[in-house]
């Protein structure tokens, strides 16, 4: 969703649901400074991708607070922005959107800041996400932003832009990354740091999925469509938009492989990967097997891929001197001997929708004066997901510090529907470029 940059090349440029989890500070949440008070103000919410995680995003808002009035929706086709507002009729009046507020079009993430917002919600493909989060900081509104944060380094370089960026205008980054709320994962995680189970010696983290929304064998790009269009409307497959299944997906599991190591940098990563089941006309890996390197000798991998017709699971399995940590759906640790050591319980009343923890945790700071800023943990963690792909892509061992030499940038911030824009070839491990 495109704006004239602002320089040659833009990206240049909480409660505690449990004891156990309060018992150390959960990496990745906000630091917080203080701001205005918004008392009981009715907070106007601007959702940016009114698909379905943006539908979800802006009725999780709406449930966090009585006084949430969702005041303008932005997308880049009018039919989404009508199918989300039918979901959200729940709300009553405070889903209504006047016709006056409802965006289309590639240009319609400025227009949804401009309108008169005080928090926006960016939902779209991640390909445009730091473009997105720049302009609505420079706009000065609080920003929720769904994983991941860019597809490309000069992407993440972007966001820490961004991030220092709010500091200054005094404005609230909040992550999407939703395990982090996870009330049972908190709990599991937080034990994992405190050291109950002593030293992480290695994770195995996998994301077993379909495919998903692949282009049909016999889908032709309509005469007289541009390329970017055709590629917007079916995003998840074209890896400048997506960041591929590992960014677009798996990173769920990366970032987990990251929270259980403390949020250090690894060190390096290899990884190897393909296509086996798709021949469609996508550019992005049905598959990835990832191993990250970190100091003291530990590995940590990734097993991910999208197979129909095949085993699925999304399993966090934390290997420690004194057991192992199953998770994130209901999580336990097995003792050396195979017999359950500690199982999670959830506190009574506790909100355990992850999402809505989120959202939540986020308006309520705002209620507070509070202003979180996660947008470092945010690129970083990005980041994490990009070593796994290139190493992955490239056939190499790839280095943390390598990584972000790179200024990859997969696309113009500055494209339009009707351009012409050819698919880059799927990445051969070994070729030379």
């Amino acid at each position: 969703m495109s704006k004239e940059p602002t320089s040659t090349n833009r990206r240049s440029f909480i409660k505690t649901t449990t004891a156990v989890a309060s018992a150390v500070p959960i990496i990745g949440m906000p630091s917080i400074v203080r701001a205005e008070n918004l008392g009981s103000k009715t907070i106007k919410v601007g959702l940016i991708g009114c698909g379905g995680r943006g539908t979800g995003a802006a009725a999780q808002a709406l449930a966090a607070d009585p006084n949430i009035q969702l005041w303008a929706m932005g997308d880049a086709f009018d039919s989404q922005i009508e199918g989300s507002l039918e979901q959200l009729t729940k709300f009553a009046k405070r889903s209504e959107v006047a016709k006056e507020r409802q965006f289309v079009g590639l240009n319609a993430f400025q227009q949804v800041i401009d309108s008169g917002v005080d928090v926006v919600l960016l939902a779209s493909p991640p390909g445009f996400r730091p473009q997105h989060l720049r302009a609505a900081v420079e706009g000065k509104k609080h920003t929720f932003a769904e994983k991941p944060m860019a597809v490309d380094m000069a992407g993440v370089k972007s966001v820490l832009e961004s991030t220092e960026l709010a500091k200054k205008n005094n404005v609230a980054i909040q992550h999407g990354f939703c395990w982090r709320y996870a009330p049972s994962t908190r709990a599991a995680y937080g034990k994992i740091l405190n050291g109950d189970f002593g030293r992480v010696t290695s994770v195995y983290g996998t994301y077993m999925a379909s495919v998903y929304k692949p282009i049909p064998k016999d889908a032709v790009k309509p005469a007289g469509m541009g390329d970017v269009e055709w590629q917007v409307r079916w995003w998840t497959n074209y890896a400048w938009l997506s960041g591929s299944p590992i960014l677009e997906q798996s990173i769920h599991a990366t970032d987990k492989i990251a929270w259980a190591m403390g949020d250090i940098d690894p060190i390096a990563a290899v990884g190897t990967g393909g296509r086996i089941q798709r021949d469609d006309p996508s550019n992005v890996f049905d598959h990835y097997s990832v191993a990250y390197e970190y100091p003291n000798g530990v590995v940590c991998h990734l097993g991910a891929r999208q197979f129909s017709r095949s085993h699925t699971e999304v399993i966090d399995r934390i290997f420690c001197e004194k057991g192992t940590i199953v998770g994130p759906a209901q999580p336990r640790a097995i003792d050396s001997e195979g017999k359950t050591s500690w199982r999670y319980r959830p506190e009574e009343g506790a909100e355990l929708n992850m999402y809505q923890v989120c959202h939540n945790e986020f308006f309520g700071a705002l209620r507070a004066g509070e202003v979180p800023n996660q947008g470092e943990y945010m690129a970083k963690s990005t980041a994490h997901a990009i070593l796994g792909r290139e190493a992955t892509h490239t056939g190499k061992r790839l280095t943390w510090k390598k990584l972000f030499k790179s200024d990859e940038d997969a696309a113009p911030d500055t494209l339009k529907f009707e351009d012409s824009f050819a698919v880059a070839p799927v990445p051969m491990p070994g070729k030379k470029s």
